[in-house]
C-alpha cells in the first residue's frame, strides 16, 4: 500500500529511510509546539487551545501534503507570521486576536483562489528580486528583536530607546546562555539543535526557579481548542488597515511557501528538467487547506518548513516522510505538560538564532544601485523598528517605485508594482 501511494522505488528510498526523515524533520522544527502558544498568547488567545490548533492544523496540512503532493515538506504555523499576527496586529495595531483569526481565514481563501488560476505567479514575478530577499531579512531582525525583548535582554529606556537588561538577572543571564548552547549545537551539527537548547535552558531553569514544573503527569488529554475554536469575527473586514494586513500575510505567505517548496524540492533533487516543483498546485493547495484549518481553530498562518531540508538529508524523499512528521505531532498532543513548562527565557534562544537563519538572503542582496539598495535598507531597518512587517513591506514597495520614476528607471517597475503603491498611498492619505 505504501509503495503504491508514495512510489519509494520509483524515488531511490526506503520506508526505513522514510521513517528516519521523519523523525529528523521533527526533531528540527518541533520547538514550533512550544513557541507558537508562546507568541500567540502574547495577543491574548489562550495558550492551551493554541498548543492543540497548532498540531492539528499542521496535520491537516501535513496529511494532504503527504498523499496529494508526495513530497517531504513538513508544514505548521509559520514563524514570523505569528509574530505578525501577535505583535503587529493585535498589540500594535489594536485589533482583537478574532479579528487577525479572519484575516488568516481570508488569506487562506485567498491562497486557494491564487492556487488554481496561478496569480501567485504573476505576484511573484512583479515584485524586484532585491526587494524579495530584504523581506526574509527584514522579517529575521523582527523576530530576533522579538526574542531579545521577551527575554528582557533588550529593554526600554526613556533617553536611548533601547538599553541592555539588568545582566545580574539569572533569566537575562539563562537565555544569553540559552544562544550560545544552541549556537555550539549548530556548529557541531547536532540533529534538533534548537529543541535540544531549549530543553537545555528548560532543565537548568529547574534547580533557579525559572522552569514551573507541572503540577501532575507529564501525558495527558490535549488541551481544549473552545476558546478558540470558531472564534473568527467578521465585523472589521472593510476597514483599510485589515486590508493591508490580509494582503501582508498572504505576500509573506506565499514568497514563504514557494521559497521553501523550491529550496526544498532541490536539495531532495525532485525539481523538474525545467526547474519546476512536481505537483507544485498540490503543495500550494496543502498550505492554504492548513491555514483555513488553523483560522477555524484558532492558531495563525499554516506555511511550509525549511526544516524539512534536514528530514531529506536524512534521507527523507516522498510524502511518507510528511506522515511520520504529522503522526508524531499527533502524539505530541498528549504531552502538553511537557511543552508548557518551557519558559520564556528558552524560546527566546529560539526566536534569536531563527532570526539568523532568516537573514541569511543578504549576502545576495546587490547594494550597488542605490534605486534598489535604498528600498531594500527601508524595508529591513523598519521592520524591527516599528514591530511591523506590513510597514515595512509597504515603505519598501513605495520608495522603490517613487524612486525608480525619479530617476527615469520607470520602465523597471512592473504594473503590479505601480497599482500596489497606489494602493498603499490611498491608505496612507485615508
Amino acid at each position: 500500500m505504501l509503495e503504491k501511494i508514495f512510489h519509494l522505488k520509483e524515488k531511490n528510498t526506503s520506508i526505513r529511510n522514510e521513517i528516519l526523515g521523519g523523525l529528523t524533520t521533527f526533531m528540527t522544527m518541533a520547538y514550533i509546539l512550544a513557541v507558537n502558544p508562546q507568541i500567540l498568547g502574547d495577543a491574548g488567545m489562550d495558550r492551551n487551545a493554541v498548543f492543540t490548533a497548532t498540531i492539528l492544523s499542521s496535520v491537516v496540512a501535513m496529511i494532504f501534503m503527504a498523499v496529494a503532493a508526495n513530497l517531504p515538506v513538513a508544514l505548521a504555523p509559520g514563524m514570523g507570521l505569528n509574530a505578525f499576527f501577535a505583535y503587529t496586529v493585535v498589540t500594535g495595531m489594536g485589533y482583537s486576536w478574532q479579528t487577525a483569526l479572519t484575516a488568516v481565514f481570508i488569506e487562506g481563501i485567498l491562497f486557494i483562489i491564487m492556487s488554481f488560476f496561478n496569480i501567485r505567479e504573476a505576484i511573484i514575478n512583479s515584485i524586484p528580486a532585491n526587494l524579495k530577499l530584504a523581506i526574509s531579512v527584514g522579517i529575521g531582525l523582527f523576530i530576533a528583536f522579538i526574542g531579545l525583548k521577551n527575554a528582557e535582554i533588550i529593554i526600554g529606556d526613556p533617553s536611548t530607546l533601547l538599553k541592555i537588561g539588568d545582566t545580574s538577572d539569572p533569566g537575562v543571564l539563562l537565555s544569553l546562555a540559552g544562544i550560545i548552547i544552541t549556537g555550539a549545537l549548530l556548529v557541531f551539527r547536532i540533529k534538533g539543535a534548537l529543541i535540544l537548547g531549549m530543553l537545555i535552558v528548560t532543565l537548568i531553569g529547574i534547580p533557579i526557579g525559572i522552569t514551573q514544573m507541572p503540577g501532575g503527569s507529564l501525558i495527558t488529554a490535549p488541551p481544549s481548542l473552545g476558546p478558540t475554536f470558531l472564534a473568527i469575527d467578521l465585523s472589521l473586514l472593510t476597514h483599510p488597515d485589515l486590508i493591508a494586513v490580509v494582503f501582508t500575510f498572504l505576500f509573506v505567505d506565499v514568497f514563504d511557501t514557494v521559497g521553501t517548496l523550491v529550496g526544498v524540492c532541490s536539495k531532495a533533487e525532485l525539481l523538474d528538467n525545467k526547474g519546476r516543483v512536481p505537483r507544485v498546485k498540490q503543495a500550494l493547495l496543502a498550505d492554504a487547506i492548513g491555514t483555513i484549518t488553523g483560522a477555524l481553530l484558532g492558531t495563525s498562518t499554516v506555511t511550509s518548513y525549511i526544516e524539512s531540508a534536514s528530514g531529506i538529508s536524512a534521507g527523507g524523499r516522498t510524502g511518507l516522510t510528511t506522515l511520520m512528521v504529522a503522526l508524531l505531532f499527533l502524539l505530541a498532543l498528549f504531552l502538553y505538560p511537557v511543552f508548557s513548562m518551557v519558559p520564556a527565557v528558552a524560546i527566546a534562544p529560539v526566536l534569536v538564532i531563527v532570526g539568523l537563519f532568516m537573514i541569511s538572503p543578504i549576502r545576495h542582496i546587490d547594494l550597488e544601485d542605490y534605486s534598489e539598495a535604498i528600498p531594500v535598507f527601508l524595508t529591513i531597518i523598519i521592520m524591527p523598528l516599528t514591530l511591523s512587517i506590513s510597514e515595512g513591506i509597504i515603505v519598501g514597495m513605495m520608495s522603490y517605485v517613487f524612486l525608480k520614476v525619479l530617476t527615469g528607471r520607470w520602465k523597471q517597475v512592473s504594473l503590479v508594482m505601480y497599482i500596489l503603491c497606489a494602493v498603499f498611498l490611498l491608505k496612507f492619505i485615508l
